[in-house]
């Protein structure tokens, strides 16, 4: 299957490739409309970007204080070059794959044709959907967050609730929704780039400045707790790094490449790690030495002690703009793969992408997402535990251990061969990491089962 068009540019007056004509007829709405493939590498490297550095890195530190010094930079540098390996193997496949005439350009249609109908039917394409959906639902919870600590630095007294706050940004992601494509968004994606790297120096920057102060918390790097919480933590903390370094959405940002597309997501990849490398390490760094095991499950929380502003407001306020601005484009992104379902089910590919007859359908099916995602994350304020069971069951699956099956099912490398070894270490290793980490997020969610209360004001 090949994609519908291929000249960069807007989705009118189009180029189109000689394939189109060939394979259209073969293509659904989904693919047709929402995964149009017509971007460059640096749109590549805008999408991958956007899609893994989110403010969830901001939680780094948090998972060190699991960890300490040693345990949290060995988990993140195996983080970072275990995602960057596995993401240029489920590459390498897709481009072989597409050099035989047979592009996928969803996750699900991969694990069809490698693994069998049954696993892209009822496990891959159920997994990725969850996790992205989940990603939508947190990041609008997140938006609403920041927005909460903007209007109480403001205004300490205020009465709004955070439900308001999460609606509020759900607006703001229910107008975003409507952008068409995944190839749309390389404009918006590319400000978002810059967005997280002001929000990480930022954070970097506050966390350096309150640590030489004498206005942060006595550092202490011992692990807290007892040895079953001790274990429990180590595991959540992984899960916690695997969530950062998450995507579960490559196919379908290799989706929007033009052809041929050969080499191209490589260079991607290596933009988007540029940032991470920059990014990750000095948020996880800066902010651990600052708070020790006191750094909290988002650093900026760290910037504000009983409601008094360690850092300036004004620098405070500018830092959560940063990250909520950044918040709706992140949650855009994994929003793609349920608009390119919720396209394939009710669009017509063979009339126009804005014709009447599928711009309508469009609208209210995109909007019914954003507002049933506003309504979870407004009734379950506490769905940063939930997310935590769906980075263990999802993303390690999907970006730590598939690519590896599917690379060895694909090219069949000799069993005396070093990369077949090292994929099938991998694969079992993050396979036993990703149960224990969804018992250690399943006996979190027990343990704070107590405090939950829907639509609470936390």
């Amino acid at each position: 299957m090949s994609p519908a068009g291929v000249q960069e540019g807007d989705d009118a007056g189009e180029v189109v490739h000689p394939w189109l004509d060939h394979h259209q007829k073969e293509l659904d709405a989904g693919a047709l409309f929402v995964l149009k493939s017509k971007g460059s590498w640096l749109h590549c490297g805008y999408h991958l970007t956007t899609s893994i550095v989110a403010p969830a890195l901001l939680s780094l530190p948090y998972a060190f204080t699991f960890l300490g010094w040693a345990g949290g930079i060995i988990c993140l540098v195996i983080g970072a070059l275990v995602t960057f390996y596995s993401y240029n193997l489920i590459s390498l496949v897709l481009e072989h794959h597409a050099q035989m005439d047979n592009r996928h350009l969803r996750f699900r249609d991969m694990a069809h044709d490698i693994m069998g109908p049954r696993w892209g039917k009822f496990y891959v394409g159920p997994i990725q959907f969850m996790v992205c959906y989940g990603a939508v639902v947190a990041c609008t919870l997140l938006g609403g967050e920041c927005l909460k600590t903007i209007y109480l630095l403001s205004k300490p007294d205020g009465t709004m609730k955070l439900y308001e706050f999460v609606i509020i940004f759900g607006c703001l992601m229910l107008v975003l929704a409507q952008v068409p494509s995944f190839h749309s968004l390389r404009h918006i994606n590319m400000v978002s780039l810059v967005l997280s790297l002001l929000y990480s120096a930022c954070a970097t920057g506050g966390s350096i400045y309150i640590g030489l102060s004498s206005k942060g918390t006595e550092k202490d790097y011992s692990l807290a707790g007892d040895t079953p919480s001790r274990i429990f933590g180590f595991f959540n903390a992984i899960a916690i790094i695997a969530t950062t370094f998450g995507n579960g959405i490559i196919p379908e940002i290799q989706a929007t490449l033009a052809p041929p597309v050969k080499g191209k997501m490589f260079k991607g990849l290596c933009m988007c790690y540029a940032v991470v490398v920059v990014t990750y390490f000095s948020v996880a760094i800066s902010g651990y030495w600052a708070f020790g095991n006191q750094a909290e499950g988002l650093l900026l929380s760290n910037f504000l002690v009983d409601g008094k502003a360690l850092l300036p407001k004004w620098f405070i306020l500018m830092t959560n703009m940063f990250a909520i601005l950044q918040l709706s484009a992140v949650g855009v992104v994994y929003l793609q793969p349920t608009n390119e379902v919720l396209e394939k089910t009710f669009a017509d590919p063979m009339s126009t992408q804005f014709s009447v007859r599928n711009v309508i359908p469009r609208l209210i099916s995109r909007s019914i997402s954003i507002i049933v995602a506003t309504t979870l994350a407004a009734m379950l304020p506490f769905f940063g535990d939930i997310n935590s069971l769906f980075g263990a069951f999802g993303f390690l699956p999907l970006d730590f251990v598939l690519p590896v099956i599917f690379y060895n099912l694909t090219f069949k490398p000799s069993r005396r061969s070093s990369i077949f070894w090292l994929n099938i270490t991998i694969a079992v290793v993050f396979s036993t990491v990703a149960v224990i980490a969804a018992v250690a997020a399943v006996r979190q969610i027990a343990l704070d089962a107590d405090t939950y209360q829907l639509f609470a004001n936390l």
